[in-house]
């Protein structure tokens, strides 16, 4: 009993040091202790201990001053080495930063974790509307079916395999989550073949998004990029933004690996 207290206490640990790390965006550079306190609802004195480890760890910078908390440069290069060269040169940043400065509207890169779609980094844009809306936020996962990017990554799943994985996510679906998984078979068949879906943003909202497989990516590590679009007239536009960001970062992709067209969800 005490072994699985101790393990499920260093799982907590971990999760809070992501949590706080996570924090930080375009939005939050900086952070103090009452800021991640709100975001994550933890007791202000764990939280507090928490920080100041990371601090020692170099893993955060304390301005004495203000009494806030930023990412180091240590934090950021974290396992930056062992990746590919679009993670190590910045290409899939450069990518966002582009979507962004041309649409002005939220971008969002997401990847596959299980059964779940979750967020890897997003740009809020400039957008007013959307720029108030707070599920965007790295690290948020749900189940894969529930929006346009999990879609795209399930078609980087083998045929074979996706109708069971689909009866399995049904099955454990909430009453208000539920689908038909022979339509979302259909939408997964036209996301292999397009490389491009138009659906759901999810994420607890319900805005639309336009979602792209990137190329040149891990097979286990897919990627999907992501548009939020404000009006449902905007696809063609933000279709082919997508298509010239895509060709002209991601330099080692391919035009047939990328056919934009989007799709119904």
């Amino acid at each position: 009993m005490a072994g699985t207290r101790s393990s499920a206490n260093k799982a907590k640990i971990a999760r809070r040091v992501v949590e706080v790390l996570e924090f930080f965006d375009e939005d939050h550079p900086e952070a103090t202790v009452m800021d991640i306190v709100r975001r994550y609802d933890r007791p202000q004195s764990s939280t507090s201990e928490l920080l100041s480890s990371l601090v020692e760890l170099g893993l955060l910078h304390k301005d004495p001053h203000a009494r806030s908390y930023r990412p180091t440069i240590r934090a950021a290069l974290l396992g930056a080495t062992t990746q590919q060269e679009a993670v190590r040169e910045g290409k899939l940043l450069r990518l966002l930063d582009r979507l962004t400065a041309q649409t002005g509207l939220p971008v969002l890169l997401v990847t596959k974790v299980g059964l779940e779609a979750q967020i890897v980094a997003t740009r809020r844009g400039k957008n007013e509307r959307l720029r108030r809306i707070d599920g965007w936020c790295g690290g948020i996962r749900e189940p894969l079916p529930q929006n346009a990017a999990g879609l795209m990554l399930l078609s980087t799943v083998a045929e074979e395999q996706r109708a069971p994985i689909l009866r399995r996510l049904n099955a454990e679906a909430a009453d208000d989550a539920k689908f038909s998984p022979s339509e979302i078979l259909t939408s997964i068949a036209d996301c292999a073949q397009e490389g491009v879906a138009m659906g759901q943003a999810g994420f607890g909202t319900r805005e639309m998004m336009l979602a792209a497989l990137l190329p040149g990516q891990l097979d286990e590590e897919p990627l999907v990029a992501c548009i939020v679009m404000d009006k449902p007239d905007q696809r063609e536009v933000l279709t082919q933004c997508l298509r010239d960001a895509v060709h002209g970062i991601l330099a080692d992709s391919r035009p047939d690996n990328v056919k934009l067209l989007a799709t119904a969800a």
